[in-house]
């Protein structure tokens, strides 16, 4: 059978699994990620080296920018910066290595296998710590001349707070700021505790239905504003707060009172994508790393430099 090692760095774990050519998951397990340079990449170093003989490529998915297989800046891991997993596996074990950033991943995880499935110009959005973006237009994956189409969290969506982040989608569109901000009118102690802000949604209190709704409304008008520029027919919601409904359909109602009734001009002119719930969650990055290598190891240029 042939296999292929995929890895999902992320700030806290580093999860990876097995999987065969059809993109079947065969094992899956995750171990912490180590928080200096020296001990990731030893750690890494071990991990790769328990799989490399089983497998036939090696998938990374990781956070930061991805110029071809080096990492720039590294986000939430700024030691990653210059880290080039190619260069480092590729030549030692003779396996087809490919590296992508988070937010590419799950729009191509969606696009191979989930919701966005057989769409030729589509979006996903991660809704995390920050706002992650992957974009197809033409059915080409589109990275950008600088490697950085997609990256919605330096977006600014006011103007009046332009510094240090502070009007940036990253930052007001955060799923994890809104969250604790639910939380905290409830003076819940675990503020980061999804399932009771939701729950708190459903009590209906008129405090949290307005931070709800300000939230679903941003996403609406980041939503709109990718479609002004590249006119997408499907968005998926990625990110472990897409599992509430609620959300999705609270997104799509923001986006037909923004569009419909604030600016029927905007609504007569611009067709709505069709605003749907991501296929995978926890899993995405896996998958999308996966296709990413299976792309480039069959040679099918799914990235658009423009």
């Amino acid at each position: 059978m042939t296999k292929y090692f995929a890895v999902d760095i992320g700030g806290t774990n580093i999860k990876y699994a097995l999987f065969d050519q059809a993109g079947k998951l065969l094992e899956k397990d995750k171990m912490p990620t180590a928080q200096t340079k020296d001990i990731f990449l030893q750690s890494m170093d071990q991990l790769v080296a328990k799989y490399a003989l089983e497998v036939q490529g090696i998938a990374f998915c990781a956070p930061g920018k991805v110029e071809e297989s080096k990492i720039r800046f590294g986000g939430s891991l700024p030691f990653l910066d210059g880290v080039d997993f190619a260069a480092r596996y590729g030549k030692e074990y003779h396996l087809p290595v490919a590296v992508i950033n988070d937010g590419k991943a799950s729009v191509l995880a969606e696009n191979w296998l989930g919701s966005l499935k057989g769409e030729v110009n589509c979006a996903a959005i991660t809704l995390g710590t920050a706002v992650g973006g992957g974009l197809i237009v033409n059915g080409q994956l589109l990275r950008g001349v600088h490697y950085q189409a997609g990256e919605l969290s330096f977006m600014i969506h006011d103007y009046q707070h332009a510094e240090n982040m502070a009007g940036n989608v990253g930052g007001s569109d955060s799923a994890v700021a809104f969250v604790e901000q639910v939380n905290a009118l409830d003076n819940y102690e675990d503020k980061t505790d999804g399932l009771h802000a939701f729950e708190l949604i459903d009590l209906g209190n008129a405090q949290v239905l307005k931070l709800f709704h300000d939230y679903c409304l941003k996403i609406a008008i980041l939503i709109l504003n990718i479609q002004s520029v590249i006119d997408v027919s499907k968005v998926a919601i990625c990110g472990g707060i897409c599992s509430q409904s609620k959300l999705i359909s609270g997104i799509n109602q923001a986006y037909d009172e923004l569009t419909k009734i604030k600016n029927p001009m905007i609504g007569a002119t611009l067709i709505k994508p069709e605003i749907v719930k991501a296929h995978f969650q926890n899993d995405a990055n896996l998958f999308g790393a996966l296709d990413n290598l299976l792309l480039q190891i069959n040679h099918e240029n799914k990235y658009a430099l423009s």
